[in-house]
């Protein structure tokens, strides 16, 4: 038996090998250093030690700068004239020596040469301070990573040394999802946070709390008076009824890639408990979501329905009612052909509080991907967005093909593959020249993406060639007489079709 094993108890070792390891390999560890009203000995007057010693006085550090006056550059002589809140940079009018040493809590250094960097370091290091000396990984005992400010909230960054242009990009992404507003925010939650603690039991009450005062932070401007009585009020309404908590979100997925969702929508993601998803929706979205939220597909595709849309409303009221935040993760936007307002009408009755996330709709998707405008002021006045099914799976019976007919106009059909030959008859029965341009694209915006351009009366044999089975949308219009053959993918023309036919239309259409 193991030394540290207990009768009745798991073999320590048996247990750990069981057990996967929570942490992998961490080149450094990121520690968050309280320097409010510590010592920090610096020496150097170049760029790099003007912008450490801002840096540590707005982190509320007693900066005591050793350089001659005469080794000053005009960028420190600006910050030694700046006031800190906390902090503070006094200046030595002399070089460094073994004393600044003393009751130091860091010590940093902007060094010319190396010899001037090893003496610098080995002096801090005998007198048991943590040293950096900048732009030398050598004599680097820690390192300042990027930061992201949002006071109280902050985050570093590090590539260890490595890449700091990375280190930078990194900064930028994250800049992005953190709005300006955060900082108000990360103060108001330390304001409220005596009375969650105290009113609030441990477990799902608190989380529930947390997560919709997160939620706020992300979606609501900088906080006022009213935010606060909002946090409050919202403690009091978990204290008399634990299930207060439930919302739903309504988000739209996009299309398809994942880099074309919305920040919000990425905000609701990571702040759901329950995520109720179409068929359509990719995984590369999924895996954007909070990992510990609970996934259901949900996924309708055409006439054929996987979850019938009672059942989906029926879910996301019993979700909400336990206190759930549910997200009903719909492709493209929600409020296009996506039923949402059935859901949204569900959950008012419901007295389920639902907020909407609108994402970028297939429509725009298609623009983009054939590389056109869908209103070109010299080819369509207007854009319309038609279902190419109705319930029964058909063309619905109340579609005012006359109106429709008009080469003034872009339309687009939604989830209109299988219908795509009786679209085109309709059309050129009702006056649209069989040779209008038109657009089709599967699985837009996806890595298996097909396009193809063409006629509108070869519209039904594109559409079978591409696959009906897949998801499908048509434009049809002038404005895709401009799409350029290096734009189209996975499509070989149709036995008869001119050669050049995209040219030949761009110029019927000019």
């Amino acid at each position: 038996m193991s030394f540290l094993s207990t009768p009745g108890l798991p073999d320590t070792e048996t247990a750990a090998a069981a057990r996967p390891q929570r942490v992998g390999e961490l080149s450094v560890l990121p520690v968050f250093f309280d320097l409010k009203g510590r010592r920090v000995a610096m020496a150097g007057g170049g760029d790099g030690a003007a912008w450490k010693a801002e840096l540590l006085a707005a982190a509320g550090a007693l900066v005591d700068l050793y350089e001659p006056a005469e080794g000053l550059g005009e960028e420190m002589r600006t910050v030694l004239a700046m006031s800190f809140a906390g902090g503070r940079i006094t200046h030595h009018d002399r070089p460094w020596a073994l004393d600044v040493f003393a009751g130091a809590a860091l010590a940093v250094a902007d060094c010319e040469t190396m010899a001037d960097a090893q003496a610098f370091f080995c002096a801090a290091r005998s007198a048991g301070v943590p040293v950096n000396v900048i732009d030398k990984p050598t004599f680097c005992q820690f390192r300042f990573g990027t930061i992201v400010n949002r006071s109280p909230v902050v985050v570093g960054i590090s590539t260890d040394g490595a890449a700091p242009i990375l280190g930078q990009a990194i900064r930028r992404r994250i800049e992005t999802l953190l709005p300006a507003t955060l900082t108000g925010w990360a103060k108001l939650a330390a304001k409220v946070r005596a009375e969650v603690m105290e009113r609030l039991e441990p477990g799902p009450l608190r989380r529930a709390f947390w997560e919709r005062f997160s939620d706020e932070a992300f979606t609501r401007k900088a906080p006022d008076e009213a935010a606060e009585a909002d946090a409050r009020r919202f403690v009091s309404d978990l204290v008399a009824a634990p299930q207060a908590g439930g919302r739903v979100t309504l988000v739209g997925a996009g299309p398809g890639e994942a880099e074309l969702l919305t920040l919000k929508a990425v905000r609701a993601l990571q702040a759901a408990d329950v995520i109720l998803f179409d068929d359509l929706v990719s995984d590369d979205i999924l895996e954007l979501a909070r990992r510990e939220a609970k996934r259901m597909l949900v996924g309708k595709r055409a006439s054929r329905d996987s979850c019938r849309q009672e059942d989906i409303n029926r879910t996301m009221v019993q979700f909400a009612r336990a206190g759930k935040h549910v997200v009903r993760l719909k492709s493209g936007d929600v409020s296009v052909f996506g039923r949402s307002g059935e859901e949204i009408a569900e959950l008012k009755r419901a007295g389920i509080p639902v907020r909407i996330v609108p994402g970028i709709t297939a429509a725009s998707a298609l623009a983009a991907g054939f590389g056109v405008s869908l209103t070109h002021r010299d080819r369509a006045q207007q854009v319309r967005f038609v279902t190419g099914h109705s319930k029964k799976g058909d063309l619905p019976d109340d579609m005012n093909w006359a109106t429709l007919a008009d080469d003034r106009a872009t339309t687009i059909f939604y989830m209109g593959g299988r219908m795509a030959p009786r679209i085109s008859a309709m059309l050129i029965a009702h006056g649209l020249p069989g040779e209008t341009p038109v657009a089709v694209a599967a699985n837009i915006s996806r890595d298996d993406e097909t396009r193809a351009v063409g006629r509108l009366a070869d519209l039904g044999a594109i559409v079978e060639r591409i696959g009906v089975d897949r998801p499908i949308l048509i434009g049809v219009g002038r404005v895709f007489a401009d799409c350029e053959a290096s734009v189209v993918e996975g499509f070989e023309p149709a036995e008869g079709t001119p050669a050049g036919e995209t040219s030949r239309l761009r110029a019927k259409a000019s």
